[in-house]
């Protein structure tokens, strides 16, 4: 059966800040590389077929060194859809000061509601609108062909696909926590169910 393959990225330098990243190019730490090799020794068992990545250094950095631990060498697509949520006015803000401007209830809306949108920017439901194309029409086809399939990708984007594959309301998503270079194995069948999941950490 083949297996889909979600890790959200190593910690970035905004991670390790409490900055709102978004679309903001920001690189991993040396902690974050730490548990991408981390990501990588957990995942030495499954010889993927193909990866998907965003467009962002963070992840695209994550998903090159569990290759190199893994010893693969395979197709990498990176695409945009794949990007973190867009956090608008948000981006680069501390969420300290975040909460200071705007009033701590409102940003924690922002934060964990579903369709509630910072300004200028995405919400989850935003994200999901061009993450789930993305899934069905790329991701799910491989698949389909019975490809194994690694996604590194991000926080939201990756929640996102979650909320799609297990099926989730957004009541229930929105309380689902993904933490950085941890591997989700979904097994799949060929129509693209999931038959079993497991996350994997040290």
């Amino acid at each position: 059966m083949p297996k889909l393959v979600l890790v959200r990225h190593g910690q970035s330098f905004w991670n390790l800040q409490n900055r709102f990243t978004g679309w903001v190019d920001v690189p991993l730490t040396e902690k974050g590389k730490e548990e991408a090799f981390k990501a990588g020794e957990l995942l030495k068992d499954i010889r993927f077929n193909v990866a998907y990545t965003s467009a962002l250094t963070r992840a695209q950095e994550t998903l090159r060194i569990i290759l190199e631990v893994i010893g693969l060498q395979i197709p990498v697509i990176k695409d945009q859809a794949l990007n973190e949520r867009h956090y608008g006015a948000l981006q680069g803000l501390n969420k300290d000061r975040a909460r200071q401007k705007y009033g701590a209830e409102i940003v924690h809306l922002w934060r964990r509601s579903y369709d509630i949108a910072p300004p200028e920017g995405e919400s989850l439901k935003d994200t999901a609108a061009r993450t789930i194309p993305f899934l069905e029409r790329a991701i799910l086809g491989d698949i389909y062909e019975g490809n194994d399939v690694l996604v590194v990708a991000h926080g939201n984007s990756l929640r996102s696909i979650i909320m799609y594959l297990e099926k989730l309301t957004p009541e229930e998503i929105i309380k689902v926590e993904l933490d950085t270079g941890v591997p989700i194995v979904y097994e799949m069948d060929k129509e693209g169910n999931v038959l079993n999941k497991e996350v994997r950490k040290h």
